[in-house]
């Protein structure tokens, strides 16, 4: 069936469904026979493929070739070993892999949009997968379209379908039929197609197509989303790359300085490989996608839902968060505190006392509705349900109104005029209301006192009252609907409504935490700027003597270069419009400032994708600014926004951890290996010992250091720079000192043993590599603060895999089968007791490095 040719009513009729929706059987059937309304995914590996997927990798390989080598050299003990390590590392790296997987794709899942059904003769809100033809669809400005529909309804409904269509004027859409066949998808403007958006108006349509059903589904056809890896992964990438042809490099050498030595070419073979498979960081991929992966999960407990993974490892960077006022900042609560009634309001409205004027206006201009499953309480947008819910409950109030003023045309909201128009009959005339910000409602009015109504509008607004203007008037027929210029026009001034929204207490705390760890808050609001900036004195956003108060006027005014040299002193922007907001973001940006900025409407959707965190409303939020945003508040709070970014810190801090603690640990095997033969002693690992202690240096100690609990000062330090280096800040110099440090220790021990005739100097070196690297682990909790301080037994995962390792290396020095595989030696108490002092060194070091740092000043 040709939906565009059709009306709207034979399309009721062939999905057998009626302008009032679907019931729950129906629903029930209908997606049995069509499946859920989703786009064909990639396809996902099964679990066992996942596992598999793990032996392709290079090291892996290598490994598998040093097994082979020791299979054809006859040792068969050393390839058992090799082999069982394999797969060791193997299910470590599925584990690893399959978590973060499970984890994205939740986020994945929490993410999705949602859209409101009429199903069973009323309203409900549900996931826009769940969606099937047949239901009828509620539009309004701000929704993502969830299928392909044919309109029903509209109300100055316009769409942009660039997706679709790629031209990126918005379509005015009609429920009236089509007569042409042959039309182009642009053109059908009694259709709506899924993922399009709803910029202007409202409206309702039948759904026709779901999934790959949709035209968007028949373009994705073959079309697969390409996974993304953040900036860190793709630095740490290039640096492991780099690592490789060194790592290469030292092997080649190691291995002719072994063969002139006299060592065997299979026995030097297998040193080398092993040591290249110590020596690169195989795991930090994997660690550092766990670690945002399950640091996002975390955050959504928090009430901030991360939409993009490279957004956690980000929010660390943040200088500036721009912030909405209402309802982030406040408790979108809003009560009215009073209202006045021009005096100088002459129009006649029939059988409407004068006094009455500003309670109809109120009480018929706006959109809240009857909430049927919560005892008939209004809802709908926090500020129109408080000034209905006022009118409601005064003495003049009538409740025949409704129903004797019918509304026949709306013009809703629009950011941009900042006002909202309703038309309703009344007799032979038709009664127009406005209501919006006061600036542009007296824009509209012909002969309004604007010194007495703006003095008025100043002392509510110095109170830290919001303030609604209204104004209206008579005229005898409708004009073309959406005609904004007949309608905006030529009204008489009735009244303001002084509101509050009292800030939220937590907002204050976190303003406050913000200024601690070098964040600016800037709000951004619609409201009066004496509003704005009472609200903002209060919550200590405005604190200095030079800083500054803007209105969207103003902001017009100045010029580039204006701004740019005064944007730093303005905290508070009033009066401001979504397209200044991305202003804002691009001058803040031209500063080298790194930019937070909340928005929740369609024209928000620029100033969002241009911030580098854009942080969308999860609560009033349209489907536009979620889908453009990085990170969604759940809570619609600005607290929420300060404990990301301290996730966010945490996280970058953990990883940095762990590449200190890993790259350390390899640096020391390396230059244990490949300084023993220079300086004329035995090389001093076998291949196994090498295997041994790269499986368990990467696997449980870093994971449990990838979940590091902050530090206490976290918030207390300016942020990090995006552009910074993952070894800024000491990690490079700490990494080489320690593994130098650590490769000597083990070099002493061997010289030492050697000298003495100690028959077991390769067990204790072996030993006292492993044991120096779990002290190192243990130091590696923080880079400023002494382990003792922080608490030994405050991250019990790592001391559990500090444990368990300790265990084994036990275990493979005294148990007499795990001697012969590990070709080791039982140590007498006295040699074990020297191993562990010795072990301790590291520890120590470590933490006087700390104490030094300190002393002088530098942490």
């Amino acid at each position: 069936m040709n939906w565009h040719t059709s009306t709207f009513e034979a399309v009721l009729k062939e999905l057998q469904s009626s302008k009032n929706g679907l019931t729950t059987d129906e629903v029930a059937q209908r997606m049995q026979q069509y499946g859920p309304n989703q786009l064909q995914e990639k396809k996902k590996k099964p679990v066992w493929l996942l596992f598999v997927m793990q032996f392709k990798d290079v090291m892996i390989l290598i490994l598998m070739v040093a097994a082979i080598i020791s299979a054809v050299v006859g040792d068969l003990k050393d390839m058992i070993v090799i082999l069982f390590i394999i797969i060791i590392n193997a299910i470590v790296g599925f584990v690893q892999e399959y978590r973060a997987e499970k984890a994205i794709d939740a986020l994945k899942k929490m993410s999705a949009a949602n859209v409101r059904v009429r199903r069973n003769k009323r309203v409900e809100q549900i996931a826009a997968t769940e969606v099937v033809p047949g239901d009828v669809v509620l539009l309004e400005a701000g929704d993502m379209v969830g299928a392909d529909l044919r309109i029903i309804e509209s109300h100055s409904l316009k769409i942009e379908e660039a997706s679709l269509t790629g031209e990126s004027q918005a379509v005015n859409k009609s429920p009236d039929a089509i007569k042409e066949e042959e039309v182009p998808l642009g053109d059908r403007v009694n259709m709506a197609y899924k993922s399009t958006l709803v910029t202007a108006g409202n409206g309702t349509g039948v759904v026709v197509a779901t999934g790959m059903q949709t035209e968007i589904g028949k373009i994705a056809g073959m079309l697969q989303e390409k996974e993304a890896t953040t900036p860190l992964q793709q630095r740490l990438a290039d640096f492991s790359k780099k690592l490789s042809f060194i790592v290469l490099g030292i092997c080649v050498v190691l291995y002719f300085i072994g063969i002139l030595r006299g060592e065997t070419p299979a026995n030097m073979l297998l040193t080398t490989i092993s040591l290249a498979v110590a020596a690169i960081p195989e795991a930090l991929p994997a660690v550092i996608t766990i670690a945002l992966a399950l640091g996002a999960k975390k955050l959504v407990r928090k009430n901030a839902l991360i939409r993009k993974l490279p957004a956690v490892e980000t929010l660390g960077s943040v200088t500036y968060i721009c912030t909405d006022k209402t309802g982030t900042l406040t408790q979108n609560q809003m009560t009215v505190q009073e209202i006045w009634q021009y005096e100088q309001w002459g129009l006649t409205i029939p059988e409407i006392k004068k006094e009455q004027a500003m309670l109809l206006v109120m009480s018929l201009n706006h959109d809240a509705k009857e909430d049927q499953t919560d005892d008939n309480k209004l809802k709908g947008d926090p500020t129109e349900v408080a000034l209905v819910e006022y009118a409601l409950q005064q003495e003049g109030y009538n409740n025949r109104w409704e129903n004797d003023f019918p509304r026949r045309q709306e013009l809703p909201f629009d950011s941009d005029r900042k006002m909202m128009t309703t038309v309703h009959a009344v007799n032979d005339e038709f009664l127009v209301i406005t209501k919006g910000a006061l600036e542009a409602v007296l824009n509209i009015c012909e002969s309004a006192d604007e010194e007495e109504i703006s003095a008025k509008s100043d002392k509510l607004a110095e109170a830290g009252q919001r303030i609604i203007a209204y104004s209206c008037k008579l005229i005898q027929q409708l004009p073309k609907e959406g005609d904004m210029e007949a309608l905006e026009s030529d009204q008489e001034f009735c009244g303001l409504a002084g509101m509050i929204d009292p800030p939220r207490p937590e907002a204050r705390q976190a303003i406050t935490e913000c200024k601690t760890a070098g964040i600016v808050p800037v709000m951004i609001t619609g409201d009066h700027p004496i509003t704005a900036s009472a609200i903002a004195r209060d919550m200590g956003i405005l604190q200095h003597r030079n800083d500054r108060t803007v209105t969207g006027i103003e902001l017009e005014k100045l010029s580039d270069e204006a701004l740019d040299s005064e944007i730093t002193q303005i905290k508070v922007y009033a009066r401001v419009s979504p397209q200044q907001k991305l202003r804002i973001v691009k001058t803040l940006q031209k500063k080298d400032q790194f930019v937070a900025m909340t928005g929740d409407g369609v024209n928000d959707a620029p100033a969002l994708k241009r911030a580098n965190i854009g942080v969308a409303m999860g609560i009033t939020g349209t489907d536009v600014s979620k889908e453009a945003a990085d990170m969604i508040l759940l809570d619609d709070n600005f607290a929420t926004i300060v404990k990301a970014v301290r996730e966010g810190r945490r996280i970058y801090d953990n990883i940095r951890r762990f590449i200190r603690y890993v790259l350390a640990c390899n640096f020391a095997e390396i230059l244990t290996i490949f300084i023993a033969p220079l300086v004329g002693m035995p090389i001093p690992l076998l291949p196994i010992h090498i295997l041994w202690i790269n499986l368990v240096t990467d696997s449980l100690p870093g994971l449990a250091l990838a979940g590091e609990k902050a530090d206490v000062k976290v918030m207390e330090r300016p942020p990090r720079d995006p552009k910074e280096s993952i070894f800024a800040m000491g990690l490079g110099f700490n990494v080489i000192w320690v593994g130098v440090l650590m490769a000597a220790v083990g070099l002493v021990t061997q010289a030492w043993s050697i000298h003495i005739g100690d028959a077991h100097w390769q067990t204790m070196v072996f030993t006292v590599l492993c044991f120096s690297q779990m002290g190192h682990a243990l130091v590696s909790r923080s880079e400023h603060e002494y382990i003792f301080r922080i608490g030994v037994f405050t991250n019990r995962n790592l001391i559990g895999a500090i444990a368990l390792t300790f265990i084994l290396q036990i275990a493979i020095i005294y148990m007499p089968f795990l001697n012969k595989i590990f070709n080791t030696e039982p140590l007498t108490w006295k040699e074990l007791g020297t191993c562990l002092l010795i072990s301790t060194i590291t520890f120590h070091a470590v933490e006087l490095e700390k104490f030094i740092k300190k002393r002088m000043g530098t942490i």
